[in-house]
């Protein structure tokens, strides 16, 4: 059976085929979706990147509310950068590695994650001075040009001094591997990067604020339901948009799961389009409660 596609993009016009069940697993499954807002952030992760190797690296901060698509941002672009195989010296380049800043950071925990996240093992009872030659040796050699920290927040878990120390610790490997860093967190996460002064004066700032009815929202929408599998293409109005908004509270990740939810409700009643009226009827499983002062 042949289907209409104009309303999809093509990677998503391949499912239409498929059956009910195919689909709405598909709607389930993690599926990156390209908006302008997060095209942006990828442009500027890219330019560091590509930057020459130079010893003061440029560094990017990412700061946006929970839900605002920072780590689906973060986990595109170590997939657009996949480590490769170095024939010269016979070992694996890694241009992006990636961790998540632990809940209670200290500097021979940070030491411990670079290592896990390069695959290798480590004594938990080795020496201060044995982890980071370690670290250092390993990141040298796998050439890593960024290193990502997710929840850099949590930094401020730990004591001022642990802070302290682990900024420190950054700008050192920065300056050593000439290596940039790219850091997301909410947006208290600018008092932990602001610790360290010489460290924060490298970092350009890169805000995901919550949306709001305009046209970047509209092309956020647009781009959403191109990327649904749906067999009738979804048009919606003006008041539909404002109710998505207020429903969503303006969250990215708020905004995906709706549309997924009303995508799945269309595929499982024939509909097969999600309308203005589904929107206006949707409400989610869980409400958020409201905050008392």
């Amino acid at each position: 059976m042949a289907f209409d596609a104009h309303h999809l993009n093509a990677a998503t016009a391949e499912l239409l085929w498929l059956s009910s069940e195919e689909r709405i697993r598909a709607i389930r499954a993690d599926r990156w979706t390209q908006y302008p807002r997060a095209r942006q952030a990828l442009a500027i992760l890219r330019h560091v990147l590509d930057h020459p190797r130079t010893t003061r690296m440029p560094s990017v901060a990412i700061y946006g509310d929970s839900g605002m698509g920072k780590t689906m941002i973060m986990e595109r672009f170590r997939l657009d950068h996949p480590p490769d195989f170095d024939p010269e010296t016979g070992s694996a380049r890694i241009p992006v590695l990636g961790l998540q800043m632990s809940g209670k950071p200290s500097e021979r925990r940070l030491y411990a994650q670079l290592l896990t996240a390069l695959g290798a093992p480590h004594n938990p009872r080795a020496t201060m001075a044995d982890l980071e030659q370690k670290a250092i040796g390993l990141l040298r050699i796998t050439r890593i040009k960024v290193l990502v920290i997710d929840e850099v927040h949590n930094l401020l878990c730990g004591s001022h001094r642990d802070q302290r120390v682990i900024l420190n610790t950054l700008r050192f490997l920065s300056n050593e591997l000439r290596m940039s860093l790219v850091c997301f967190g909410v947006m208290e996460a600018r008092e932990a990067i602001h610790g360290d002064v010489q460290l924060a004066r490298r970092f350009e700032a890169f805000t995901l604020p919550r949306w709001s009815a305009n046209q970047e929202f509209e092309d956020l929408i647009r781009a959403a339901l191109r990327n649904l599998p749906l067999r009738q293409p979804s048009v919606l109005t003006a008041k539909s948009l404002r109710h998505i908004l207020q429903a969503t509270q303006g969250l990215t990740a708020g905004i995906f799961t709706m549309l997924n939810a009303l995508a799945i409700a269309a595929i499982e009643d024939g509909r097969e389009q999600i309308t203005d009226d589904a929107v206006l009827q949707w409400a989610p499983l869980i409400r958020p409660e409201a905050a008392y002062s």
